[in-house]
């Protein structure tokens, strides 16, 4: 799924994804949330699907001292946290015997998130691994390509929806459908 900023696509996941729970389905993943204080977003936290939450970027904060900032425009990311949220989820995609291949939610994969190269590295793994599918949203190309997003981009294996405010709620069933038939 690629999407345009505010169209709705976190709350997309959240509904696929329970639409997906309610049918049996194994699913396992994070989505990013805005964070907004005084009608202002201020950054992005990291939440898993098992409710853990952390921040991913915040504006103009200043990273711990010792390391290396990563900047996208007015916010600086959290690698460590993202990293400490986001990697176990990945790790774990293709754990467990149930019956059917397990869906792991990437929300998203993007700017970011990937500044970690070991987030690259785990994306890869689980793109491979034949006991996960992913459900996962990447940006929209604009400026310089990312590598990864274009990677997925032109899989064979990989179904693009564009998601717009107009067709958003439409879309759901269509997700869910061709999420589960790639589980067979």
């Amino acid at each position: 799924m690629r999407l345009l900023a505010g169209v709705g696509k976190t709350t997309l996941i959240q509904k696929a994804s329970d639409a997906l729970r309610s049918l049996g389905v194994p699913v396992d993943g994070f989505y990013t949330e805005e964070v907004r204080q005084g009608g202002r977003r201020i950054g992005f936290d990291v939440v898993t699907l098992s409710g853990l939450r952390g921040p991913l970027s915040r504006v103009g904060s200043e990273p711990p001292a010792g390391r290396r900032e990563y900047r996208v425009g007015q916010y600086v990311v959290d690698l460590i946290s993202f990293e400490q949220l986001a990697l176990p989820v990945l790790k774990n995609a293709d754990a467990g015997h149930s019956p059917g291949k397990r869906v792991c939610i990437i929300d998203e994969i993007g700017k970011m998130e990937l500044f970690s190269q070991t987030f690259i590295h785990a994306v890869r793994q689980t793109l491979s691994s034949p006991g996960t599918v992913i459900f996962g949203t990447i940006p929209i190309p604009k400026g310089k390509p990312l590598t990864l997003v274009e990677e997925i981009r032109n899989r064979n294996d990989v179904k693009v929806f564009n998601v717009t405010k107009e067709n958003r709620d439409s879309l759901l069933q269509e997700i869910v459908t061709a999420v589960q038939s790639c589980r067979k």
